[in-house]
C-alpha cells in the first residue's frame, strides 16, 4: 500500500523551496551591489587618464583687420592681438560706462545696456547721471514729466540689465547755463576701480558686442584711445584708462576753461587708425554717403561693433524727422542707402522695445534759434 504524505509535509516542503528561492535572489542582488561598489572604488582609486585636449579651431569671427596698436608696423588681426599681447581680460575691471547729463540721452544709454545684456557681454555696466536728479525726486513735491521718465528708465537699467547706478556731483561750475560742461567726459578718469572702460557716444546702435569686448584687451596706458579713421575728430567710441593723476591734470586744465574739453580730449587722445576694408568696427552713418562702389551691406554689418547715427542734415535718430528731410538725407541709391535706412529703423524699433518711447517731435523753430521741445507723452 502506498503511503500518503500528510498535508503538513507538503506545506513544509513548499516553505523550504520558497525560502531557498528568496534567499538565492537576496544573495544575488547583494553580490551585484557588491561588484558595483568594488568597481566604483577601483575607478576612484585608479581614475582613467584624462584625454589630451585638441587645439581649438581658430575663430573666424576675430580674424579680421584691426588697426595699428602700439609697437606694430601695420595691420594685425584680433587673434594676434588677443593671443600675443593681452590674452586675459579681467571682466571685473572692464566696464561699459555711459555718462548722461541730459534727459534726451537717457533712453539711448539704456538701449546700449539692453543690447549688451542681450548679447551677454561679460564686461561691467555703469551709468553715471547727475545726483541732483535723485534729490529732485526726493525733495520736490511735483515731478516734472521729463525727470520722471528719466528716473523710470534709469531704474529699468538697474533692474533688468544689471547696470550699476552712479549719481555724480558736478565736477565744474556751471557757466552760461551750460550744465553739460559741469559733467566733463574727463570725469570718467575717476573710475579707478576699472582698468579700462569703453564710452559710446550717443546716439548709436550696438551691432555686435563681442567685437567691442575685444577692445578691452588693447595694451595701452593712454588716458584716451580713440578709434577713428583720422585724428580730425573723436571716434564714436573711446577707450579710457582711469587714473587719479590723469584726472587731476584734466580737472586743473578744465577749471580755467570748462568749454575747452573738446580741445583737451583731442590733444590727450591716442588715435588708433582703423582700416576701411572690409569694414570698420566702429563707424558713423555719415560714412555711408562716401561708400565705395563695391560696398556690401552684409560685410558692413558683420564687421560692425558700434554705429553712431550721426548725419549732417538729421537732428538725431530720436526725432520724428520730416519725410522730405529724411529722403534728402539718404545716401545715393544702392546697398549703402539700404543699410542707412535699416539702421534708422532699427534704432526706432529698439527705442520703442526698450524704453517704450515713440520718436520725439522735431524742435519748433522760433526765429534764428531752436527751442527744443520735450516731446513727452501725456
Amino acid at each position: 500500500m502506498s503511503q500518503v504524505v500528510p498535508s503538513s509535509g507538503i506545506r513544509n516542503s513548499w516553505s523550504r523551496t520558497v525560502f531557498f528561492i528568496f534567499t538565492s535572489l537576496l544573495f544575488l542582488s547583494g553580490y551585484v551591489l557588491q561588484q558595483q561598489t568594488v568597481r566604483s572604488l577601483q575607478a576612484a582609486i585608479h581614475p582613467p587618464p584624462l584625454p589630451i585636449p585638441s587645439a581649438a579651431p581658430s575663430s573666424t569671427a576675430i580674424a579680421r583687420p584691426f588697426g595699428h596698436p602700439p609697437g606694430s608696423n601695420g595691420f594685425v588681426s584680433y587673434q594676434k592681438l588677443l593671443g600675443g599681447l593681452a590674452p586675459d581680460i579681467d571682466w571685473k575691471k572692464a566696464a561699459y560706462v555711459q555718462l548722461v547729463t541730459g534727459h534726451m540721452n537717457v533712453c539711448n544709454a539704456v538701449m546700449i545696456f539692453a543690447e549688451l545684456a542681450a548679447q551677454k557681454s561679460r564686461a561691467q555696466r555703469v551709468l553715471l547721471y547727475p545726483k541732483i536728479w535723485d534729490q529732485d525726486i526726493e525733495h520736490d513735491g511735483t515731478k516734472a514729466l521729463e525727470l520722471e521718465r528719466s528716473m523710470r528708465l534709469i531704474r529699468v537699467a538697474a533692474v533688468r540689465y544689471g547696470v550699476v547706478l552712479a549719481p555724480i556731483e558736478m565736477m565744474l561750475e556751471v557757466r552760461e547755463g551750460n550744465t553739460d560742461a559741469a559733467f566733463p567726459l574727463s570725469g570718467l578718469l575717476s573710475l579707478t576701480r576699472f582698468d579700462h572702460i569703453l564710452y559710446l557716444r550717443p546716439s548709436g546702435l550696438i551691432i555686435d558686442s563681442s567685437i567691442l569686448d575685444t577692445l578691452f584687451s588693447i595694451p595701452t596706458n593712454a588716458s584716451f584711445t580713440s578709434f577713428a579713421d583720422t585724428s580730425s575728430d573723436l571716434s564714436p567710441l573711446t577707450l579710457i584708462t582711469p587714473s587719479k593723476p590723469a584726472l587731476e591734470t584734466a580737472i586743473a586744465a578744465l577749471r580755467s576753461d570748462p568749454f575747452s574739453e573738446p580741445s583737451y580730449l583731442h590733444s590727450n587722445t591716442y588715435f588708433l587708425a582703423l582700416p576701411s576694408t572690409p569694414a570698420p568696427i566702429v563707424s558713423r552713418t555719415s560714412s555711408l554717403h562716401n561708400a565705395s562702389a563695391d560696398f556690401e551691406s552684409g560685410v558692413f554689418l558683420s564687421q560692425a561693433g558700434y554705429v553712431q547715427l550721426l548725419d549732417e542734415d538729421v537732428k538725431g535718430p530720436e526725432y520724428n524727422i520730416p519725410r522730405d528731410v529724411f529722403l534728402q538725407s539718404r545716401p545715393e541709391p544702392g546697398e549703402a542707402r539700404t543699410v542707412w535706412e535699416e539702421l534708422y529703423e532699427m534704432y526706432r524699433m529698439r527705442r520703442m522695445d526698450v524704453c517704450g518711447l515713440d520718436l520725439e517731435p522735431m524742435p519748433a523753430v522760433y526765429g534764428p534759434e531752436l527751442d527744443v521741445l520735450d516731446g513727452l507723452e501725456t
